[in-house]
């Protein structure tokens, strides 16, 4: 890793988070929907996809995404996203990488693809609505990720060149637009794997030896 590398550009969920399939799988069974269910919803079911792009650039509320997803699950949307993202815990290892880097003069972005904010504010509710020198959610930018331009506002908010970064997502389709700004990136598959990285990207720019994972 070049000695240039000054920010670290973190996904929430899946990266900053537990994995999020099973989190998913965990509120099927909360719900007592039948295996896939919620997945078809979100990624298949015509409404479902579309509602979910349009939350994710700020085009519906997290209360239309909820009335929207719990007609096609034909469950209560009340709190919807709330009860979905309810399994949803901080990635340890991830965090404290994330720590890490920022205690040494890194600057740490988290940039989310995002949930909404009202009712729900999953960010708030997993402690991961401070500590973080950038955030970027894409409803309040008005583009998601896979869009360059959402990767080139991340840099803009840190004051950097993306050569200067390292970006973690847990999409790989998220990775290239990335690479296309200079920005190093990590597809993010294990926790333990991820923080290594990042401890020996660390090291690099540093000069120290290897940083502990805990």
């Amino acid at each position: 890793m070049p000695l240039s590398y000054h920010g670290l550009i973190l996904d929430f969920g899946g990266v900053l988070t537990t994995r999020m399939r099973l989190n998913g799988e965990a509120f099927e069974r909360s719900e007592g929907l039948p295996p896939g269910a919620y997945f078809h919803a979100l990624n298949e079911h015509p409404d479902g996809v579309a509602i979910y792009a349009d939350l994710e650039v700020g085009r519906a509320t997290q209360t239309e995404w909820n009335q929207v997803i719990g007609g096609i699950l034909g469950i209560d949307p009340t709190n919807l996203m709330g009860r979905a993202l309810a399994n949803l815990r901080p990635e340890a290892a991830i965090v404290e990488a994330a720590d890490r880097a920022r205690a040494a003069g890194v600057k740490v972005a988290m940039l989310s693809n995002s949930f909404g904010l009202e009712p729900y504010n999953p960010y708030a509710a997993l402690g991961m609505h401070e500590g973080f020198d950038v955030v970027v959610l894409s409803e309040q930018v008005g583009v998601r990720k896979p869009s360059t331009a959402i990767y080139q506002h991340a840099l803009d908010e840190l004051g950097l060149a993306g050569p200067e970064c390292v970006f973690v997502d847990d999409h790989a389709q998220n990775l290239p637009p990335a690479e296309a700004l200079g920005i190093r990136t990590v597809h993010h598959t294990d926790a333990g794997s991820t923080a290594t990285q990042l401890d020996a990207f660390l090291s690099a720019r540093t000069g120290e030896g290897p940083l502990a994972v805990r």
